[in-house]
C-alpha cells in the first residue's frame, strides 16, 4: 500500500492551508545564523562575543545540554512542506544550512558535525547524567535524511554518512551489557535512521548499527506481553519502537513488526486514551485504564501526540484496519489542531494567536500555555513545524487497482491505477447556502433553496466524491466510515439509490468502471456523544463528530441532570454567523449555564473537559 503525497495531493481546506503558510513563514522567519548557532560554537566558527538579542532561547540556549536539537526539526520541516510546494526559498534556506553543517563537520575535524562535544557520549557511557545527547543527535540525522531524500541534496546524505562513522566507532567500544546500559538514556530515534541509511547506502554498517541499537531491554518484555510502559516516559520508546517499524520495513525481519504491534497493545488497545485520544500526564503513560487520578495539567504531550499518529499510520498500512485511522483522526483534531498554531476571537484581551502548548491540560479551570516563537524552544516546538509542514498526509492510500479514501479532508488527488491516469476531488458540502463570510455584502446574494432546507445546522455531513478521467477506469474506491457516527452512514452514487452502512470496522467498497462525471455522495449522521472515563462511568467529556467540546469556565463545575443521558443537557447555541453553520453548545439547565466550543478553538479561555454528572 502506497500513500499519496506531495504534489500528487492538493488541500482545498482553508484551515489547513492556513496553518501551512503559517508555518512556513515561521520557518522562513527563523534566522539561518541563530539555527546553526550551536553548531558553529561547537565547531569554534563563532566566538559568542557580544550579545544577539535576537537568539535563541529556552532549549536552545548554549546553556542547555539539548542545545540545537531544534535545527533538525527544522530541515524535516523544510522538506516536508518542500515535497508538497517546491518552495524555492526554503529549498535556498535548506542548502545554505547544509552548507553551514558541513563547513562544522569539517572543522570538527571530518566526522562530528553536532551542536555538543562528543564527551557527551562518553560521560553516558561511564554512567554520568547527561540530559539526552543521542536524542538531541537524532534530529540532526532525520533532518539530514529527510532532506537527502526529498529535496535530493547530495551533501546532507555525506554529512550524515560521515556522522554516522564515528558512532559506529564509539558504540563499538562497548560490550552488550555496556551499551544497553547506554540505551537505558534516551535515544531519540537513532534505530529509525540506521533503517533510513541502511536502505538509501546498502552499507552494512548500518545493519550492525541496527543490531547494536536493538533495546533488548525494552523490546523483550514487550514480546513476553508485560507492561513496561505504565508510568514511564512515553516519548523516550515512541520513537524506538517508530525505529522498529522503519527496520521492518527496510529488512523484512518479522520481529522488528511484533514488536511494534506488541508496543501499540500495550500502550493504545490495553491502556485506553483520552477522549482526545490522546494520552499521557506529565509526559508519563497513564496505568491501564486508569484515567481519573491523571487528569492534570500536564496532559497529552505535543511530540507524543505527533509520534502515536506516525506509528497508527505505519500499522495502517500493514493491515489496512480503519481502526488506525479513527485514532489518527482524534488526535488530529484534537490534538495536532488543538495545540499550534490558533488562530481565533481575544477572550479578555488576550492576543489573536498562539504559537504552541506543550502540554493539553485536563484538569477543570486549566488553560493552554502558548509558547513564543523564540523563547522556548522545547521538544514539542520541533514536532510541531514538522506536523504542520503538510497537512496533505494520511487521505488517500494506493493498493494496485484500490483507491482508499481514509479522512474527508477537502482536496484533489492525482493517480495513476491499472495505467490511466485519473484524479478524485473531495470536498464537504457545508448545506449553508450562502458565501457570506464577514458583515460585508460583497458576496453573491442569489436567492435558493438550500438556505430554506437547512435552516438550521444539518445532523448530518455531507461529502461530495467525484472522478474526474478522459477515459473509464475500473477500480475500487474503498471509504472509510468514521465511528463517530450516531446513525447509519449513506453512500450513493450518481444519485442512484444510497446504501445504508454501519459498520465502521471496515471500508466500504465501490466497485466499478468509473467514468468521468462520476459522483459519490456520503452523508454522515453527526452529533453530540458522552464518552466517559474508562475507570468512572460518571465523569465523561462532550464530543460532537471527531471534536471534543470544552466547557469554557474558570471553577469546576458538576452538571445535574434529569436524564439518563448527558448529552441532552447540550443544546446548539449561536449556530450560525453570516454564511456559516458553527459549533457553539450552551447547557440547557446548569446555573449558571456552561458555553461550550471545540477543544481546537480554545486559545486563552479556562476550560474544562471532563465533567460529573450527577441526578438532581
Amino acid at each position: 500500500m502506497k500513500e499519496l503525497l506531495g504534489h500528487d495531493v492538493r488541500l482545498r481546506e482553508g484551515d489547513l492551508i492556513r496553518r501551512e503558510r503559517t508555518n512556513r513563514e515561521y520557518l522562513m522567519k527563523l534566522k539561518s545564523r541563530h539555527l546553526l548557532r550551536n553548531y558553529e560554537l561547537e565547531a569554534g566558527r563563532y566566538s559568542g562575543r557580544g550579545h544577539d538579542h535576537e537568539a535563541f532561547g529556552g532549549w536552545e540556549d548554549p546553556s542547555c545540554q539539548l542545545r540545537g536539537h531544534f535545527l533538525g526539526h527544522w530541515l524535516s520541516a523544510a522538506a516536508l512542506n518542500y515535497q508538497e510546494t517546491s518552495d524555492v526559498e526554503l529549498l535556498a534556506k535548506t542548502q545554505v544550512i547544509i552548507d553551514g553543517l558541513e563547513l562544522c563537520q569539517r572543522d570538527n575535524g571530518g566526522e562530528w558535525a553536532c551542536p555538543i562535544p562528543e564527551k557527551y557520549l562518553y560521560w553516558i557511557g561511564e554512567g554520568k547524567g547527561v540530559w539526552a545527547p543521542q536524542y538531541n543527535i537524532h534530529k540532526l540525522f532525520m533532518g539530514l535524511v529527510d532532506v537527502y531524500k526529498i529535496m535530493k541534496i547530495e551533501k546532507a546524505l555525506t554529512i550524515a554518512d560521515k556522522l554516522a562513522d564515528w558512532f559506529y566507532r564509539w558504540s563499538g567500544e562497548y560490550s552488550r551489557q555496556q551499551f544497553d546500559n547506554i540505551l537505558d538514556n534516551e535515544t531519540g530515534g537513532m534505530l529509525e535512521v540506521w533503517a533510513d541509511l541502511l536502505e538509501i547506502t546498502g552499507d552494512e554498517k548500518y545493519r550492525e548499527l541496527l543490531a547494536r541499537y536493538y533495546r533488548g531491554r525494552l523490546f523483550d518484555p514487550l514480546l513476553e506481553g508485560k507492561d513496561v510502559l505504565t508510568n514511564m516516559h512515553a516519548n523516550t520508546t515512541i520513537p524506538e519502537v517508530l525505529g522498529c517499524a522503519r527496520a521492518y520495513e527496510v529488512t523484512g525481519d518479522e520481529k522488528w513488526l511484533r514488536i511494534v504491534e506488541a508496543y501499540w497493545k500495550c500502550a493504545v488497545t490495553d491502556r485506553g486514551c483520552f477522549v482526545t485520544g490522546g494520552q499521557t500526564q506529565g509526559e508519563i503513560w497513564t496505568p491501564m485504564k486508569k484515567l481519573k487520578a491523571r487528569l492534570g495539567d500536564k496532559n497529552q504531550e505535543h511530540c507524543t501526540v505527533y509520534n502515536m499518529i506516525r506509528l497508527a499510520e505505519f500499522l495502517f498500512r500493514q493491515t489496512k484496519d480503519p481502526e488506525y485511522m479513527h485514532y489518527i483522526e482524534y488526535n488530529v483534531q484534537n490534538g495536532l489542531l488543538a495545540q499550534a498554531h490558533h488562530h481565533g476571537a481575544p477572550y479578555k484581551g488576550s492576543p489573536w494567536t498562539g504559537l504552541l502548548t506543550y502540554f493539553l491540560p485536563m484538569k477543570a479551570g486549566s488553560k493552554k500555555d502558548w509558547a513564543g516563537e523564540t523563547d522556548s524552544f522545547f521538544c514539542c516546538h520541533g514536532t510541531m513545524v514538522q506536523a504542520n509542514a503538510a497537512w496533505n498526509r494520511h487521505i488517500y492510500y494506493v493498493d494496485d487497482n484500490e483507491l482508499y479514501i481514509t479522512m474527508f479532508t477537502g482536496s484533489e488527488a492525482s493517480v495513476e491505477i491499472g495505467g490511466k491516469s485519473l484524479r478524485v476531488s473531495l470536498h464537504q458540502d457545508h448545506m449553508n447556502g450562502s458565501l457570506m463570510t464577514s458583515s460585508e455584502n460583497n458576496a453573491l446574494q442569489t436567492i435558493n433553496e438550500t438556505t430554506r432546507a437547512y435552516a438550521n445546522k444539518p445532523d448530518f455531513r455531507k461529502y461530495v466524491i467525484t472522478v474526474h478521467t478522459e477515459e473509464p477506469v475500473s477500480f475500487a474506491l474503498k471509504l472509510r466510515i468514521p465511528d463517530w457516527i450516531t446513525k447509519p452512514a449513506t453512500i450513493s452514487v450518481n444519485d442512484g439509490e444510497g446504501i445504508m452502512v454501519e459498520n465502521t470496522a471496515e471500508f466500504v467498497t465501490l466497485e466499478r468502471e468509473w467514468r468521468g462525471g462520476d459522483r459519490v455522495v456520503v452523508l454522515l449522521p453527526i452529533g453530540v456523544k458522552f464518552i466517559t472515563l474508562p475507570d468512572d462511568d460518571t465523569m465523561g467529556a462532550f464530543r460532537y463528530g471527531p471534536d471534543v467540546l470544552a466547557g469554557i469556565t474558570e471553577q469546576e463545575r458538576i452538571l445535574y441532570i434529569e436524564g439518563d443521558k448527558p448529552e441532552d443537557e447540550l443544546t446548539a447555541d449561536t449556530e450560525r454567523e453570516w454564511g456559516s453553520f458553527r459549533t457553539f453548545y450552551r447547557t440547557e439547565n446548569q446555573d449558571p449555564g456552561i458555553n461550550f466550543k471545540k477543544l481546537n478553538e480554545i486559545g486563552y479561555e479556562p476550560y474544562q473537559i471532563y465533567f460529573k454528572v450527577k441526578k438532581k
